[in-house]
């Protein structure tokens, strides 16, 4: 029953920060300079037809009733229709979520187990040399900007190895699965990136539990090196450890849209990219709010499965 309570307490915490987020996004997008008449009219447009479109968009109703009309049809699946090209803003997100889902879920599934390796090492051996040197490196890995990792890795490995290709291009109606090659890139940009991230908050949980006197009693027991960290220390520190991976997943799925640019892979990061390009504010509206939902969904799980493996709370 606790367990319920919490879960429901989280899933309404959850969905006031998504009401939050999207009068954030409503708002933002509302100071983009340009106006979106411009964008569907073009510069021929005369004052009538601009005025004419401007009520057929409703753009000449207060922000607030627009907002309200918007956040009432999101709830009910109804994202709206991008200016550009007419298309509903849920079937480009039913359309490109997945593929960019599959560069989250690849680079997670690389940066979870290395995360947890490299923080439990670091944090087992705290100040000795071999923490340094993860922590540096994990340092450097998270101040370098995403897209100065791509492009390092674009020049190493596609240009001058030439080992995969410099674009992520995906034919028409295929999976990217059916292009493994196009994936690598960009799963290892996000992998370099969320792994770093995790690993530095694994590392200071680690290095806490270690100094416990539960572990202290264990090492009097003669309890040592890979037991010790496996049986003692990384029990305590799973449940922190799932939450630093929810939140490092959530950020991986933000961080296509850098990566997808520089790559010019097909998924919703690039959707989103051409959207702010061409001011069609509908559908960075909509894209923005589905990412916004599927980031709070990562946090909101981690806290409920870390809830779930926390020995007190299950006391």
């Amino acid at each position: 029953m606790n367990v319920l309570r919490y879960m429901l307490r989280r899933t309404a915490g959850a969905l006031a920060v998504l009401i939050v987020l999207s009068a954030g996004v409503f708002t933002a997008t509302e100071v983009l300079p340009g106006d979106a008449v411009d964008v569907v009219a073009g510069v021929d447009a005369s004052p009538a037809q601009r005025e004419q479109l401007r009520t057929e968009l409703g753009l000449d109703r207060s922000p607030a009733d627009r907002y309200r009309e918007w956040a009432w049809d999101a709830v009910h699946g109804d994202l709206g229709t991008g200016l550009v090209g007419r298309r509903p803003v849920a079937d480009v997100v039913t359309d490109r979520l997945p593929d960019s889902m599959l560069l989250a879920g690849l680079a997670s599934a690389v940066a979870a187990p290395l995360a947890v390796v490299l923080g439990l090492g670091a944090g087992m051996r705290a100040g000795r040399a071999a923490d340094r040197w993860i922590t540096t490196a994990t340092q450097i890995a998270v101040g370098i900007p995403e897209f100065v990792t791509a492009g390092l890795l674009l020049a190493v490995l596609a240009v001058w190895l030439d080992a995969f290709p410099r674009v992520s291009l995906v034919p028409l109606g295929q999976s990217p699965l059916q292009a493994p090659e196009t994936l690598v890139l960009p799963v290892l940009t996000l992998c370099v990136v969320g792994s770093a991230a995790a690993t530095r908050l694994i590392r200071a949980t680690v290095a806490d539990i270690r100094t416990t006197p539960y572990i202290e009693s264990a090492r009097l027991n003669g309890v040592r090196g890979i037991r010790l960290a496996v049986r003692h220390v990384l029990p305590g520190a799973l449940a922190p450890a799932v939450q630093a991976l929810a939140l490092t997943t959530g950020g991986l799925v933000g961080g296509t849209v850098v990566v997808e640019s520089v790559f010019g892979y097909p998924g919703i990061g690039h959707e989103l990219q051409q959207a702010v390009a061409a001011r069609d504010v509908p559908m960075v509206q909509g894209i923005a709010l589905a990412l916004c939902a599927v980031m709070l969904l990562m946090l909101l799980v981690g806290d409920v499965v870390a809830n779930l493996l926390d020995p007190r709370a299950r006391a």
